[in-house]
């Protein structure tokens, strides 16, 4: 694990034109990278939300950061829709590769196990696959009559980023039964962690948690915050901060709003 590491040292791995992965609201989300990165600013981030997005893809977007967003949605969920997405949908002012839940895993899947594509079923004569022009009909190879399958390409993220409870010294991570995080990891070229604890002794010597660690060959570098993943949640340590999320959906419904919450936001004054 690289000593000595900073959120802002990570925002700074995030560099113009970046594949960024982020996982969905319930997994861990690094909130506390976010302030970092709006400060950094890089531009035309490709987004992959894995598999999808909600108040930090809405803030990455609101602060210009963001040039392609890839995900099957983005949303606040009981606060509703994510108003900085939807406004730069409607402009075009982001390019969005639409997706679903199952193909952004399979991507994630095939860049894991360095294959061009992962075929998958479900999808033909959809609209989705429609607008999707690197979604590829294909031919199953080892049927005797048709049998078309949709070759979903390999999605290869620059850099992941999550929060997790609890990380060791040596940098192994517990991400417990949110494999979704190994995904994200496997798949990606640089992986960086904020975690609720850091502990000495070896999470692989507890047999009750070894199951569930990310081994440190996949991570970079790991910087404990605690809280880091609020307003959302953090399984087994602290529930969402609902009210939180819909203060920001309220503020974010305009652009003035939004630009006075993110002001708030970067100078702390919001949680």
């Amino acid at each position: 694990m690289a000593p000595d590491v900073t959120l802002d040292d990570i925002a700074a791995a995030v560099h113009d034109g970046c594949t960024l992965a982020i996982p969905v609201d319930y997994a861990g989300v690094a909130m506390a990278l976010t302030a970092p990165l709006i400060r950094r600013a890089p531009r035309n981030l490709h987004l992959v939300c894995v598999p999808t997005g909600g108040m930090q893809a809405d803030l990455l977007i609101g602060a210009g950061l963001v040039g392609t967003v890839e995900t099957s949605a983005v949303s606040l969920g009981e606060a509703g829709g994510a108003p900085c997405f939807n406004r730069a949908v409607r402009a075009g002012s982001i390019r969005l590769r639409e997706s679903t839940c199952p193909a952004v895993h399979a991507g994630l899947l095939a860049a894991q196990k360095g294959v061009p594509f992962v075929p998958m079923r479900g999808l033909i004569g959809s609209d989705v696959a429609a607008n999707r022009p690197d979604w590829r009909v294909i031919q199953n190879p080892f049927a005797d009559s048709a049998d078309p399958i949709v070759a979903i390409p390999a999605i290869h993220p620059d850099v992941a980023i999550f929060h997790a409870p609890l990380a060791d010294r040596d940098g192994n991570v517990w991400i417990g039964r949110r494999r979704e995080l190994a995904a994200m990891a496997y798949a990606s070229r640089r992986t960086f962690v904020t975690v609720e604890t850091i502990i000495a002794e070896s999470l692989f010597e507890d047999e009750t948690v070894a199951a569930g660690v990310l081994p440190a060959l996949y991570v970079e570098a790991v910087v404990q915050v605690p809280n880091g993943a609020r307003p959302y949640g953090l399984w087994g340590k602290y529930p969402p901060q609902t009210d939180t999320v819909i203060r920001y959906a309220r503020a974010a419904r305009t652009p003035e709003g939004f630009e006075a919450y993110l002001a708030d936001y970067l100078a702390g004054r919001c949680p």
